[in-house]
């Protein structure tokens, strides 16, 4: 196993989505979750976690094999139906330190671990803040008809509903702590394969309800000086457009301005270990 993670980190990750729903509201028909004072569209952290977490278990081995797994996911009980906390803590036997070294979701983002006298919280080592859209978006009605009758016999197809944004470009703000990695256990490996998580992840998405996500850009910040980092490194990010953000439709619709972010940067350089910036073949920008 790697280091243990010893310097603080920010990103920002950008991401767009087409014709979908980033982010379901069950709670209000499914519909995109819209800011109703600005009119931006939001994505839940959870949404995002759970994208790493499919990501870790489908493709990098993360799936209760060769002592590697995810925490938070379903999985079967016994007598049928899913598991609750509880039951998943007794996989490891009800042991804190097994779940540490065994799950990286954990070690990651932290959670609360039910015990069998008590419960053990972690703060994550990584914290991510909900997310946002660089613009206004519009959401669309869509009508359609279902595959089969609405009852056997019938001549007429179910009818189907959803909303959809035509486009939505949306960042991700987050910060790697030096400190809660101690606790959790959070490696320079760790990290690593977040972030690999977060950019393959998101193109990986294949439900019906998430194709159409590619990942845009990613900055990262490494800091050297101890307990100093500079925040809000994505309300330094804007997308230029000569289209009224609901008329947005691509990627290539405006450019990513990064110049407010890298004067920040540039500013407080002597702080920073390192700083990288990696984009997707399609995405312009400015500024860097």
């Amino acid at each position: 196993m790697s280091a243990l993670v010893q310097h603080r980190e920010e990103f920002v990750f950008i991401y767009d989505v087409t014709d979908n729903n980033p982010n379901g509201n069950p709670m209000d028909e499914n519909k995109p979750r819209i800011d109703e004072e600005t009119g931006y569209n939001l994505v839940t952290d959870v949404r995002i976690k759970r994208t790493v977490r499919d990501y870790l278990f489908e493709y990098e081995g993360h799936n209760g094999t060769a002592d590697r797994d995810i925490f938070v996911r379903m999985t079967e009980a016994k007598g049928g139906g899913l598991k609750d906390g509880k039951a998943r803590a007794k996989d490891f036997d009800e042991d804190a330190d097994t779940i540490l070294n065994k799950c990286i979701d954990i070690r990651l983002f932290g959670g609360v671990i039910p015990l069998k006298n008590d419960s053990i919280r972690f703060t994550g080592a990584v914290q991510l803040r909900m997310a946002r859209s660089l613009h206004k978006v519009a959401p669309l009605y869509i009508k359609g008809t279902g595959a089969f009758a609405s009852k056997e016999g019938a001549l007429q197809n179910t009818f189907r509903t959803e909303y959809v944004l035509p486009y939505s470009l949306i960042r991700i703000y987050g910060v790697v702590n030096e400190h809660a990695a101690r606790y959790t256990r959070l490696t320079e490996d760790d990290v690593e394969l977040f972030y690999t998580a977060l950019w393959e992840g998101t193109k990986s998405l294949h439900s019906r309800s998430k194709l159409g996500h590619a990942p845009r850009a990613l900055v990262r910040v490494r800091y050297k000086t101890p307990n100093f980092f500079i925040g809000e490194l994505d309300k330094r990010i804007v997308f230029k457009s000569d289209l009224p953000d609901e008329n947005i439709r691509d990627i290539q619709d405006g450019k990513l301005d990064l110049s407010a972010l890298k004067a920040v940067l540039d500013r407080e350089q002597q702080h920073i270990e390192q700083a990288t910036l990696k984009t997707d073949d399609r995405v312009r920008i400015d500024g860097w």
